[in-house]
């Protein structure tokens, strides 16, 4: 019961399909929960993405941009090469993909692993030409007034 029919609001609005079919697909229950990761503002234009990814180094790590969808990959490599044996495995080791569709104009910045936490700093730049302008409101100058026309009146 936690499906939401957007259809009767696809005829009355224009260009906002996408934005429909993205919150219907946040209501599907298969969306995957690893690694937790959390979504910040950090300025006005400027985002975080910071992702808990324990156990995993750069190398095992990889970020991708395509179309304006970021995509962070985990492959963790065998931990048999250091000879000790595994008595309890606590620590996840399996494999991830996070997909994250980033809005129009947003840039990644910078990538860095700290203490098991993977950031992901993103900044949102709007060109020139796109951002609102003021447009200033002329008065007419005296050359450019409208002239009035002087009548006689005729008496008849």
């Amino acid at each position: 019961m936690r499906h939401f029919d957007f259809s009767p609001l696809y005829r009355s609005t224009v260009g906002f399909d996408r934005v429909f079919t993205m919150l219907d697909s946040l209501a599907q229950p298969e969306q995957p929960t690893y690694p937790p990761y959390n979504i910040e503002k950090t300025g006005d234009n400027a985002y975080r993405i910071s992702m808990a990814v324990a156990g995993f180094d750069e190398s095992e790590l990889s970020i991708e941009l395509n179309q304006h969808i970021l995509s962070v990959k985990g492959e963790k490599s065998d931990d048999k090469a250091d000879g000790a044996e595994l008595l309890y495995r606590g620590i996840a080791k399996r494999a991830f993909e996070r997909r994250f569709q980033l809005a129009d104009h947003v840039e990644v910045r910078a990538a860095h692993l700290k203490n098991g936490l993977l950031h992901i700093d993103l900044v949102r730049e709007i060109p020139e030409a796109m951002k609102p302008r003021r447009i200033e409101i002329a008065a007419p100058s005296a050359a450019e007034a409208p002239k009035a026309i002087e009548a006689q009146v005729i008496n008849s």
